[in-house]
């Protein structure tokens, strides 16, 4: 926040939103955790141990920077620690942006000393990175296999010395799918040598599968994988005494007779004291591919991941366990999604649509000055919608029902033409509230809205507009999962504030929509139409987040501070006799 409006804040801290507020909190407090543990979009994750707890990444797709880095000590509480990519690579293909591409459905394995984490781009092949410390800087991506197709990899380093990679095929690009393969990978985990070979064919019963992991327990090679699709599908387990196979197959994970959807691909691990848990997403359409936490018990020498209610022998999952027994309890710690913009780096909950272009100043922190300034500069002019403008600002949805609010100060120079900065919810519909320079100069808040962003060939529609006088305000979203079951209908409703108290809805209320592979997103932007030696722009002085319950606890506390001051009042004027 900016200093010289630091005592005028203090003063309205019951009133607007706190600036450490967060979001989804899955510890109960009470030694037990509920699903999902991330209402967050981390798709298809996975997870391994490493020196100092545990550490878990997700793909990233187009967005930079990538491959986040996210650590645990107990499982259920984590922290956004940093990415694995600075930028997307190559990088000059991803400065555009490149909706679903990038980063598929990465794994991470702690092996000698050194974290890796390898992926697959579906349109140039096999990439790996590693670090000694996965809260630094990681080393440069090194291309383990060029091509096209390849998604979904995992390495594997036997006893013996020898190392294996695991993967699948992209239909869309390798005209193949639904078959997992096995390469011997060199022991520095650089390149594929050998032959590859098919160790599972999912075509009888187990289409789409994918996102192997794979493991050694008890003298079998396993591999576990989903199947079934997205939003329908369920969890395999493999094993093999032979790490070639063949392999005898068990779904281990499905729906059920719960209401999760879908309950697969993820990550298995063990706790110090041989406890099995598996890590995994769930679709929830516009509100993202969330992360959930399975206690995983062992059978006839088969997983069971979940809870077998109706005794059928396959897993269901929980809504609510005990946590993890990592010989210590560790305090709850949700996800960082407020920023006060006070330092000189971006928040961790922050990506762009692409890589930032080294010639193009979509804007900066200000460090000590307390503020993120978002320049007005001109997108290409072909570019007529927000679908692929890679300077917006974005993070993913915190959690299900929660409100966010900017502050910000629009710095306009009438000769830049049209321009305007605002706050969007972001995906395949996307909607925004804005304030815009005219062509003449003029001043006005606008709601607009754009439905099949993707596919459509159709022009933002303007839904509100009204004339403004001033260029200090504040923007405000209320975000609202409607049903908390397919398909997860939400609310999105729009509002603005010329002085930070009270609020006024803007608009049309929207429904948000997933974007390409990923969840909707909510944040800032802001953009311009004509080149100028000084671009207008936007200093945004916070940016605070909200849950459901805080608003309410929020509206709570103002009306007893209000009717406190009535009360007061009133008995005033009766001791004066009035």
């Amino acid at each position: 926040m900016r200093l010289r409006h630091l005592l005028l804040l203090l003063g309205l801290t019951v009133c607007t939103l706190g600036a450490n507020a967060q979001g989804w909190n899955a510890d109960l407090g009470n030694g037990k955790y509920k699903n999902p543990i991330l209402h967050v979009d981390y798709s298809d994750p996975d997870v391994c141990a490493g020196e100092d707890g545990y550490y878990m990444t997700a793909s990233s797709f187009n967005s930079s920077p990538g491959l986040p880095i996210l650590h645990s000590k107990d499982l259920v509480n984590w922290e956004l620690i940093g990415y694995a990519l600075q930028n997307q690579v190559p990088v000059e293909h991803y400065r555009a942006v490149r909706h679903g591409d990038g980063v598929w459905a990465p794994s991470i394995r702690y092996h000698n000393g050194e974290y890796y984490i390898y992926w697959g781009d579906p349109d140039f092949g096999i990439y790996m990175v590693k670090t000694k410390n996965p809260a630094g800087i990681w080393d440069e991506p090194v291309l383990v296999k060029g091509g096209k197709g390849y998604i979904d990899t995992c390495p594997f380093w036997d006893q013996d010395g020898k190392a294996y990679l695991s993967y699948a095929f992209a239909g869309s690009r390798a005209n193949v799918k639904t078959v997992l393969m096995l390469s011997e990978l060199a022991p520095d985990g650089t390149k594929l040598i050998g032959n590859p070979a098919m160790v599972f064919d999912g075509h009888n019963g187990h289409t789409t599968v994918e996102g192997s992991k794979m493991y050694k327990r008890d003298g079998y090679y396993w591999v576990m994988a989903p199947a079934g699709g997205v939003k329908p599908g369920w969890q395999l387990a493999m094993r093999s005494k032979n790490v070639w196979g063949p392999y005898e197959s068990k779904i281990v994970l499905h729906q059920g007779d719960t209401s999760m959807n879908g309950p697969h691909q993820g990550g298995y691990i063990e706790t110090p004291n041989g406890d099995g848990w598996f890590i995994h997403f769930q679709d929830r359409w516009a509100f993202g591919r969330i992360v959930n936490l399975q206690p995983v018990t062992w059978k006839g020498g088969w997983p069971i991941m979940g809870t077998d209610k109706n005794k059928d022998g396959i897993g269901e999952p929980v809504a609510e366990w005990t946590k993890p027994n990592v010989g210590k309890n560790y305090p709850a710690t949700p996800l960082v999604s407020s920023d006060e913009f006070n330092g000189h780096r971006y928040g961790l909950q922050w990506q762009w649509q692409a890589n930032q272009n080294p010639s193009e100043q979509w804007g900066w922190l200000s460090a000590n000055l307390g503020f993120m300034r978002l320049n007005c500069i001109p997108r290409q002019e072909n570019m007529k919608t927000m679908w692929n403008m890679p300077n917006l600002l974005l993070q993913k949805f915190p959690g299900d029902n929660f409100t966010a609010t900017a502050k910000l100060t629009f710095e306009n120079n009438p000769d830049a033409k049209e321009c305007g900065t605002g706050l969007i919810v972001f995906g395949e519909d996307y909607a925004y509230i804005a304030i815009e320079q005219d062509a003449a100069g003029k001043l006005k808040l606008v709601q607009r809205l754009l439905k099949d962003a993707r596919t459509s060939k159709d022009l933002e529609t303007e839904i509100a507009s009204v004339a403004i006088d001033q260029k200090n305000i504040y923007f405000r979203t209320q975000v609202e999962m409607l049903q908390n079951t397919e398909p997860f209908d939400g609310k999105v409703t729009f509002y603005y504030s010329t002085d930070g108290k009270t609020f006024k809805a803007f608009g049309k209320t929207f429904t948000p929509r997933a974007g390409r592979w990923v969840g909707a997103k909510i944040g800032l932007f802001a953009t311009g139409t004509k080149a100028i030696n000084d671009s207008s722009y936007a200093d945004y002085d916070w940016f605070r987040v909200e849950s459901d319950n805080e608003v309410k606890k929020t509206a709570l506390s103002t009306n007893l501070r209000e009717q406190k001051a009535i009360n007061n009042k009133a008995k005033t004027n009766l001791t004066a006799g009035k």
